[in-house]
């Protein structure tokens, strides 16, 4: 068994222990059966709710207490490339073998589901649930194909200001919708510059619910930046989840276009 970077993991038959340090990857261990197997989870893992009650805490995607998760003695450790740090990694894999995602795509999306599946001997429900992501894709294709593009801002954090750009699972979402990146010349999530002198010209700034909490006070505050742009709110973990997350992010998305970017500014 490989994992999304191609590193090779020695695992005694199929793992029965699990510690999840990836939000979205915790939601997809619930979805396909594996809440019983899930023993540790991080304060982020949010979904399902009650996950937080009954699983152990052993800390965030950037920081962990080792020492919890060695006491749970998982069979396999959880991680993705970009939420978690490389010396995190290199200590977990001290205490059991470390399976690393790299999404950037749907179809890296897709392809970790039947990594899962293959795992942890869930071959059947993965398979339901790529074949249900494939569909809802299908038709949000249909419902997409004929709206106009938009340039659109995505913006992560404010103070400092930083934004989704290319090469990121958010910009893959974002062109999904016909959003052209408003920030296209520039890579990863960057920090930029507004000034109060400069118009800005996306056709939509779309605030994320995550990892920055922006909420409707903060659009007043945008429209000094972008004082001709459509400014929304948006759920963050529509554009930025993946795994089983993407069967409602696609409903989210159509609800966004017919109820949200059909009004004028």
């Amino acid at each position: 068994m490989k994992d999304q970077l191609h590193r090779k993991l020695q695992l005694q038959g199929t793992p029965k222990r699990i510690v999840s340090l990836v939000p979205s990857q915790t939601e997809l261990l619930h979805d396909l059966g594996l809440e019983s197997s899930t023993v540790g989870i991080t304060k982020f893992c949010i979904h399902p709710v009650h996950f937080k009650k009954e699983k152990t805490i052993v800390g965030g995607t950037k920081e962990v207490h080792f020492d919890k998760i060695s006491a749970l003695k998982p069979d396999i450790i959880l991680c993705n490339k970009e939420e978690n740090t490389e010396a995190m990694i290199q200590e977990l894999e001290k205490i059991a073998p470390v399976h690393i995602s790299d999404i950037y795509t749907i179809e890296d999306c897709l392809q970790l589901i039947e990594m899962y599946g293959e795992l942890f001997s869930k071959e059947n429900k993965a398979f339901q649930i790529i074949e249900d992501i494939k569909r809802k894709q299908s038709d949000f294709k249909a419902f997409i194909r004929n709206k106009p593009t938009l340039k659109a801002a995505y913006f992560i954090w404010k103070s400092p200001w930083m934004v989704a750009a290319k090469n990121t699972f958010i910009d893959e979402m974002l062109s999904i919708n016909k959003f052209e990146n408003y920030f296209e010349n520039l890579e990863r999530y960057p920090e930029i510059e507004l000034i109060d002198a400069k118009t800005e010209t996306a056709d939509v700034v779309l605030l994320s619910s995550e990892p920055f909490p922006f909420k409707e006070e903060h659009i007043e505050l945008m429209k000094i930046y972008f004082p001709h742009s459509k400014i929304l709110v948006v759920d963050g973990e529509a554009f930025s989840w993946y795994g089983t997350r993407l069967l409602k992010s696609f409903d989210y998305f159509k609800n966004l276009h017919q109820h949200h970017l059909n009004v004028s500014n």
